[in-house]
């Protein structure tokens, strides 16, 4: 497998409008470099000292994302440095990164994590939860955090028809905060089993990690 070659797919296969972040968690930097020289830049990692790891190595015009759950005693690691955090599930969470970001003087984007998913494995909140943050006065006094949109996790499972109507649930969710909430540009969904369906739902930033660097271990 070539991962210069899965990238440039990836470039031609998506609409120029939807972001490819490529999923590079338990990949070795010199993998990351690879997609990095056939002119990828956006990567997404899971845990916060793995990606800070990776950072200290690697080019610094690379965009890191963490798309896993995050942690707050674990923030002012990645504060410094980290582009986007996908699955933000909490007003506490919002706050402490608030507080990291005012720290490294500037403003950290976030997308809130909705759960779609029937697997309790899943995080995430409701729309009615995410909306209440929003309106929340508590929120609108941070100012070194922007909620940029919204990102969410299909159900793992083979019925098509179900992912599909989970991802256009959250569509039509995305859809109606961007009419309320101005920063709201951000709909993150779709990953390597399902990006194509994500798309189609409309997705503008998609998740591919197997696809493009290979199964983990």
């Amino acid at each position: 497998m070539d991962i210069a070659d899965n990238i440039k797919r990836f470039q031609d296969e998506l609409p120029k409008d939807v972001t490819l972040i490529a999923i590079s968690k338990t990949k070795p930097p010199e993998d990351i470099f690879a997609a990095y020289e056939a002119g990828q830049r956006q990567f997404g990692e899971n845990k916060i000292q793995e990606m800070t790891e990776k950072w200290e190595k690697l080019p610094k015009d690379i965009e890191w994302h963490m798309v896993g759950h995050v942690q707050r005693n674990k923030v002012k690691y990645m504060a410094p440095y980290v582009s986007l955090i996908h699955a933000v599930d909490s007003l506490k969470l919002l706050k402490e990164i608030n507080k990291e970001a005012d720290k490294n003087g500037h403003c950290l984007d976030c997308l809130l994590q909705i759960k779609i998913a029937e697997e309790d494995s899943k995080y995430g909140i409701s729309a009615e939860e995410a909306k209440e943050i929003l309106d929340s006065e508590e929120f609108k006094r941070l100012d070194h955090v922007k909620v940029k949109g919204l990102m969410g996790m299909a159900t793992f499972t083979d019925d098509q028809a179900q992912v599909k109507k989970e991802f256009e649930h959250l569509k039509s969710v995305f859809d109606d905060f961007k009419k309320e909430y101005s920063n709201m540009n951000i709909l993150s969904m779709g990953m390597s089993g399902d990006y194509k369906i994500a798309v189609d739902s409309g997705s503008n930033m998609v998740r591919i990690g197997s696809e493009i660097f290979g199964e983990r271990n």
